[in-house]
Formats: C-alpha cells, sequence, structure tokens
C-alpha cells in the first residue's frame, strides 16, 4: 500500500483554490503525466459524479476512471478510481490558514500486476510527483 500526504499553503481565497481543485478537468494543467480528464456525468459536482482521466506514468498509459465518494463543497472531496491499472482514492480538503488556504491531499494506492514488484520504488515516485504536482498548483494559482 502506497500513502502520501502532502501540504500545501496557496495565498489565494479558499473558495477559489476549492473550486480549481474540485474540477478534476484542470487536472492537466497542473499535474505531470496527466493528459486528459473529462467529467462523464452531467450535473453539479456531487457524491456520485464520475470522470475519466488519461495519465502516463512509468512511460505506461493509464486509463482511470474515478468516482466521488465524498465531497462537502468548500472543504473536501475524495475520489476514489472504479477502473483502472493502479487502483487508488485522492482526498483533497482545504482551510483558512493565516490568510491563505491550506490545501491537504492525501494519495493512496495499491500497486497491481506489473507495479506490484516495484512498489517500494514506486512510493518515492509517487511522493515526489505529487509534491511537484502541488507546487506547480501552488504558483499557478498564484500566478508566479
Amino acid at each position: 500500500m502506497i500513502k502520501v500526504v502532502v501540504n500545501k499553503v496557496i495565498e489565494q481565497p479558499l473558495e477559489m483554490v476549492f473550486a480549481y481543485i474540485a474540477n478534476f478537468e484542470n487536472n492537466p494543467k497542473w499535474q505531470k503525466g496527466m493528459i486528459e480528464a473529462k467529467f462523464t456525468t452531467n450535473g453539479p459536482l456531487q457524491v456520485g459524479s464520475i470522470y475519466d482521466q488519461v495519465a502516463k506514468f512509468l512511460g505506461k498509459r493509464i486509463i482511470t476512471t474515478f468516482r466521488v465518494v465524498d465531497y462537502e463543497e468548500n472543504e473536501k472531496i475524495k475520489i476514489t478510481s472504479i477502473k483502472s491499472t493502479f487502483p487508488i482514492t485522492v482526498t483533497r480538503t482545504v482551510e483558512q490558514f493565516n490568510g491563505a488556504t491550506k490545501v491537504t491531499a492525501i494519495v493512496e494506492g495499491d500497486a497491481t500486476k506489473v507495479f506490484k514488484i516495484a512498489q517500494p520504488i514506486m512510493k518515492r515516485m509517487v511522493e515526489k510527483s505529487v509534491k511537484t504536482d502541488y507546487e506547480n498548483l501552488k504558483k499557478q494559482l498564484e500566478g508566479k
């Protein structure tokens, strides 16, 4: 099992930060390796919303379908893969922090098949990747 926790303080209003990170179609704009993400359900974002994501990791194309399993507007969104070569759950929360917004991301996954034997190495790679992604998010949202 792989579990990575990352915190990042972003100098922007909480509502703006949450709206951006809860819209998974924004993922390719700030996450390395993300090729595309598209909601496949209509209507407002809510528990049960589904989106498909295409990413590239370790030279492999990874296609994943995610479902929103927990959603509290301007507080928390949690997604879990329902179809993937790399089962994963991601929880993103936001909170006020000294006039800014603190984002916490918890990424949990369980390597399968080809990735299973490399799980210890993958944990370090995932951790580095997630930290870099959230630094990219900070720079993007702060306009730096």
